[in-house]
């Protein structure tokens, strides 16, 4: 068996049967031993980065790691922006990226890059294998660091030669892993748990903030049984979308600069704030130095170096949100907040939404909840970055379904990959990605691999003919100087459509809205829509 035999063995040891990615040289002895071996499926992306985000999406829908290939050089370099991404919001995946001959390491020979410097501050761990009998290690640390504490990508870059070297034990994946100096802390400390009862039980106006952590960790039914039980109302982060349904009678929606109002004002007015799988990084509070010294702090996290990091607790506790959840759900807390439901209930409905939108197109808050109410219960709604990704975080209406986004990075060009791979994961679901006229021609390429792949995946364009976000900025911050933001009237999506044999509908006004997404919804195959928003319309 040589190493590339090796690596196909050890993925279906971990029950891996697809994986993403784009072909090259360095890679092709992998390749040809997934060829041979006929148990995996190589899903081709039309470039790395691709690969990436749709490993991210099929991830994020199965829970489990998933797998990202490409070659050397710019192959693996174009995988940095996707590993970042993945990095930020702590998905799980193993990037696989070939190498040149071992031997011509350091030499700046063709499509050399030191991926394991590139990559260090993106990634959990990285490996450069020089020894074919150490995949089987290597992957199975891989994975097993992947996956645990705090979830995140793992690099695995393996030279040509060494792909070709034959084994000289014989092929054994092991069982068991024990890793000295990695053991992450999943119970929570006993003591730190007592104090957070306690401090629980002294609470008159207890919020609890949930992050993506929550989501990630597969903590969202114990939380909501805590909830519950307690009568303790919920806020969370753009990446904890989902923790709750949005007509729960505990849900206040999303805190942070782009969201509910009444959100940061339950915050503002707890005095116990109960953060659990979130940074609160300044999206989410952007002076938290002013809200620690009014509110005690609760901060759960399965990262010790995320406690702290952006918002000083006054308890801290290192632990897995579904293990902690479990057991304070069996605490014996009395306590009354129908007082303080009372109160939050009024500032939800004396908040007055200042905004205004043009009646000349569709209306992008109508837009999103209209679609978000249309589509199946358990449906997949994958949001880009830019404007369309703050008007679907605040107006995504929550059922039984996932919402995808890039949060922590912010990576334009995200959603359509990631639809890719949550379709790939979820074939039975609806999955509808939502982007910008901007960030759909940052990834319009992988229409491509959504025709071959005949995936029913539905793609909603708001298109305002500029980088809306950025135009935006602009706008408020220099006076309408608008430089490099215009994207004028290109391309001809309906052209687009037709190019890759994708179902085309187009709609310019709120009137016609709620049948075309019913026509785009209903659609058994790709489908495109673009919906005209008028470029004046800001997210705050």
């Amino acid at each position: 068996m040589n190493g590339a035999e090796a690596m196909v063995k050890c993925l279906t040891a971990e029950g891996i049967s697809r994986i993403f990615g784009y072909p090259g040289v360095a890679i092709s002895p992998f390749l040809d031993a997934v060829f041979q071996d006929a148990s995996i499926e190589h899903i081709l992306v039309r470039q790395e980065q691709a690969a990436g985000h749709a490993a991210s999406g099929y991830a994020r829908i199965t829970g489990r790691p998933a797998v990202c290939v490409s070659s050397s050089g710019p192959g693996a370099t174009n995988l940095i922006t996707a590993l970042a991404t993945a990095y930020a919001d702590s998905i799980p995946l193993i990037a696989i990226t070939g190498q040149v001959n071992s031997s011509l390491l350091g030499r700046d020979v063709f499509q050399e890059a030191d991926m394991r410097g590139a990559t260090e501050s993106f990634v959990k761990y990285s490996y450069l294998v020089k020894n074919a009998d150490e995949i089987p290690r290597v992957f199975k640390e891989a994975f097993y660091i992947a996956n645990s504490g705090r979830k995140g990508p793992v690099l695995i870059d393996i030279p040509i030669d060494v792909q070709m070297q034959t084994l000289k034990k014989p092929f054994a994946y092991p069982e068991q892993l024990t890793m000295r100096g990695y053991k992450p802390n999943v119970k929570g400390n006993s003591l730190q748990l007592s104090r957070v009862i306690a401090a629980i039980q002294k609470a008159k106006k207890p919020l609890v903030c949930a992050g993506g952590g929550v989501i990630l960790g597969q903590g969202e039914a114990g939380l909501r049984a805590f909830c519950e039980k307690y009568r303790i109302p919920l806020v969370h982060t753009m990446m904890g979308i989902g923790v709750l349904p949005k007509n729960h009678p505990l849900y206040f929606g999303m805190l942070g600069n782009n969201g509910k109002p009444y959100a940061n004002r339950a915050v503002a007015a707890s005095d116990l704030l109960i953060i659990v799988g979130a940074r609160i990084a300044d999206r989410a509070v952007p002076k938290p130095e002013n809200l620690e010294q009014r509110v005690n702090i609760i901060h759960i996290d399965i990262d010790t170096a995320e406690i702290g990091k952006n918002l000083g607790p006054t308890i801290p506790l290192v632990g897995d949100a579904k293990i902690v959840f479990a057991a304070l759900a069996e605490a014996p807390i009395t306590i009354d907040t129908s007082e303080w439901l009372r109160e939050l209930e009024e500032k939800k409905h004396s908040t007055v939404d200042l905004r205004r939108f043009s009646d000349k197109l569709v209306n992008p808050v109508e837009l999103v909840k209209l679609l978000s109410e249309k589509m199946e219960d358990d449906a997949i709604y994958v949001a880009d970055v830019g404007q369309n990704q703050l008007w679907s975080a605040d107006n995504y209406v929550m059922k039984r379904g996932r919402f995808l986004t890039s949060g922590g990075m912010g990576t334009m060009g995200y959603s359509i990959p990631a639809a890719i791979g949550a379709k790939f994961a979820a074939p039975e679901r609806q999955v509808v990605a939502v982007c910008g006229d901007g960030s759909f021609q940052m990834s319009l390429y992988e229409l491509g691999t959504i025709a071959v792949q005949k995936l029913p995946v539905k793609i909603l364009i708001m298109k305002n003919r500029f980088l809306g976000l950025v135009r935006e900025y602009q706008a408020k911050t220099y006076s309408r100087r608008y430089e490099a933001v215009e994207l004028f009237d290109y391309p001809r999506y309906s052209h687009i459509a037709a190019a890759y044999d994708m179902a085309y509908f187009h709609c310019d006004n709120n009137a016609a809205l709620g049948e075309s997404l019913d026509a785009f919804l209903a659609c058994e195959t790709a489908a495109l829509m673009v919906c005209d928003v008028d470029s004046e319309n800001n997210t705050q």
